[in-house]
């Protein structure tokens, strides 16, 4: 706890100077930083900072590097392209990343001499490059690749007329892909000397996430190679020499295994287990080992009822190194190979977003805290980057509280409330309830933007974990099933009660909203309170009968709802458009154009039926947009609407406020 208060410390410190509160412009200046990798000599941490440009509406991330030992950060890279995934060399050489530079130019792999010259693409792969790994002996890359569309071998294919789409899978769809065709992603290797390469792994599936064996011989991938890919949630773990041949299966769980990692003995492979894939997306996600020469996978951590992720071993190959999800924090976590006890090794009031370690034992960490974006942080929670320090000191941020609190039944539920920066006690604040997607997601102690947002306009927001959130074991997720908007409902409502308990939100002045499942569940609210006064309703779905088919959760729908034509009955009952007479709240509606995810027609139907029925409703329609809206100037666009529909909802006021100068 003397870490977290002396980082309170220093943000309390950069705030003193501060002069405004947290705006809309802020949140689109706040620098995304990731992937932090540690070089194999301990002595460097690499990590990627992504941006927003307004003015050419687009967005850019580049690499830099910064001592162990603290010292000014260096930039690997300076493009306005895309440059991400830092890989170090095992020998300390190079460092590769993945990166889209050049004009429409497809994501390759990029090689940076660390010891002076500019970076050389070392792949050209048609399909582009989605991840790779270095061998261990630095003289190849192991890469996934999709195969090409046919076309983009002629080069006056564009002017062509697009030829009829024939669609003969079961998954038809996927956001952000559009309509599947049998291309599939396979394993390469790549020669660094040469740029030479060949494929290892081919057949109707897609391979992903390899892993080369300590010995360089084999490496281990993730594949669904069953019968019918589509018709199930299973993934397995193979190996395949790293010269090619015939992968050989290593797990054999009917759920999903992934994210293998090798002990450094090789003797190995830990990776993350889903036990139960009839749970679809509710099931707790396991810690397992199996050997590497085969045999019969432990589940390490089948006491926890705590999903994991992310697993490396410890250098000396003793335990296991994970991410826990756990009560509104995501902490770093170890395990013994041999099973035991599990120790938290950072935790507290920090989320940790990533970890990795040099084979020495030196370990960076990505941390948040919710007065602090992620940055990089070494294992002892001393901080190397500061992308965010300038923009920090120039702006004060409210307090957010950790709450809990008892819903409806009765069951303990835990959120966290964002206050505006000028809170006096006693005062009471229009409030509004911002619900998070998933459903199996959870708020926790990063930085949120949105809150803040909403928070330096003058807002109380109050955002809850309820039941369906992950973070609170198996049953707690696994309570809303084929029951969406009843206990959720309770525990969100729950949530306001208790801010209104506090003092905090004035009841009179209440508003809601959210994207993906956070818009859904919004739905469910205003169709069962008129105690709102405004709603936003983001990327949500209405009626469940018509989602079957057009959005990419076929199998979620018939596991959790069954087939629709022999379920009508309950596919009608708990959706949202059932109830739409109900509705009363005025209702903003956003969503993006193509988004497959939850598609667009699902937000036409609301808006349809609150605007037939005279609500007070507008739709908001982000051209080219899929789930996540990634323009900048659409993003801003989103946020000041969000502020307006509050603001003349809540507040009477008719216009967008205007952003506070910048200095």
């Amino acid at each position: 706890m003397r870490y977290a208060a002396a980082l309170l410390a220093v943000l309390s410190s950069l705030n003193a100077f501060a002069e405004r509160p947290f705006s809309v412009a802020d949140a689109l200046a706040v620098k995304n930083v990731s992937e932090p990798r540690v070089s194999p000599d301990g002595a460097f941490v690499a990590y990627v900072v992504s941006e927003l440009d307004l003015d050419e509406d687009s967005r850019y991330s580049n690499i830099y590097m910064v001592p162990m030992d603290g010292g000014d950060p260096v930039a690997l890279t300076t493009s306005t392209k895309s440059n991400n995934r830092p890989r170090f060399s095992a020998d300390g050489r190079y460092l590769a990343f993945l990166s889209n530079r050049g004009d429409k130019a497809k994501t390759q792999i990029w090689l940076l001499d660390l010891r002076g010259g500019e970076p050389r693409k070392l792949s050209s792969m048609k399909g582009g490059v989605s991840d790779f790994a270095w061998s261990p002996d630095s003289l190849a890359v192991t890469l996934v690749s999709r195969d090409p569309k046919p076309e983009t071998d002629d080069d006056e294919s564009e002017t062509k007329t697009i030829p009829p789409l024939v669609i003969t899978r079961l998954q038809f769809k996927r956001d952000g892909r559009g309509y599947l065709d049998d291309r599939r992603a396979h394993l390469y290797v790549i020669d660094v000397a040469t740029g030479e390469s060949r494929q290892i792994t081919d057949g109707p599936y897609d391979d992903a996430s390899p892993a080369w064996s300590p010995d360089g011989r084999e490496i281990a991938f993730v594949s669904n190679r069953t019968d019918e890919p589509d018709g199930n949630s299973n993934s397995d773990i193979f190996l395949v020499p790293a010269g090619g041949g015939e992968p050989r299966q290593l797990t054999t769980n009917p759920g999903a295994d992934r994210s293998p990692a090798w002990s450094p003995d090789g003797q190995w492979i830990a990776h993350v287990s889903t036990l139960k894939p009839e749970l679809i997306w509710y099931a707790t996600d396991h810690l397992a080992v199996i050997p590497a020469d085969g045999g019969e996978a432990r589940v390490l951590s089948s006491g926890l009822d705590r999903s994991v992720r992310s697993p490396s071993f410890a250098p000396d190959g003793n335990a296991i190194l994970f991410l826990l999800e756990d009560s509104g924090n995501q902490h770093l976590a170890s395990i013994p190979v041999s099973g035991g006890a599990v120790t938290r090794v950072v935790a507290g009031d920090r989320d940790v977003r990533s970890h990795h370690a040099a084979p020495s034992g030196e370990t960076a960490l990505l941390v948040s805290h919710p007065q602090r974006p992620p940055e990089v942080f070494t294992a002892d929670l001393r901080q190397l980057s500061r992308a965010n320090d300038v923009l920090l000191s120039e702006v004060t941020l409210g307090e957010v509280e950790n709450i809990h609190f008892k819903s409806k039944d009765g069951t303990e539920v835990e959120g966290f409330v964002t206050k505006p920066p000028d809170f006096v006690a006693g005062r009471r604040y229009p409030t509004i309830l911002w619900i998070h997607g998933g459903p199996v997601s959870q708020y926790s102690t990063r930085f949120n933007t949105q809150w803040h947002v909403f928070a330096g306009a003058g807002y109380v927001v109050v955002s809850a974990n309820p039941r369906g959130s992950s973070g609170y074991g198996e049953a707690f997720s696994h309570a809303i099933w084929a029951d969406w908007g009843n206990k959720d409902y309770e525990d969100v409502m729950a949530a306001v009660d208790h801010v209104v308990e506090l003092g905090y939100a004035d009841p009179e002045r209440l508003g809601v909203g959210g994207w993906s499942y956070g818009g859904i569940l919004t739905n469910y609210v205003i169709t069962k309170t008129g105690r709102f006064k405004a709603a936003t309703s983001g990327a949500s779905e209405t009626n469940y009968l018509s989602a079957y088919g057009t959005d990419h959760y076929q199998l979620q729908w018939e596991l959790e709802l069954g087939l629709p034509w022999e379920n009508a009955e309950l596919y009608n009952k708990i959706s949202p458009i059932t109830h739409v007479a109900n509705i009363v709240t005025p209702t903003l509606v956003l969503c993006g154009e193509v988004d497959w995810n939850v598609p667009l027609n699902q937000s036409e139907q609301l808006y349809q039926s609150l605007r037939r029925r005279g609500v007070d409703t507008q739709l908001i329609i982000y051209p080219g947009q899929s789930h996540g809206i990634r323009v900048p100037s659409y993003q801003k666009d989103r946020y000041e609407r969000y502020l307006a529909w509050f603001d003349r909802l809540l507040r009477g006021t008719e216009e967008t406020p205007k952003p506070t100068p910048q200095p």
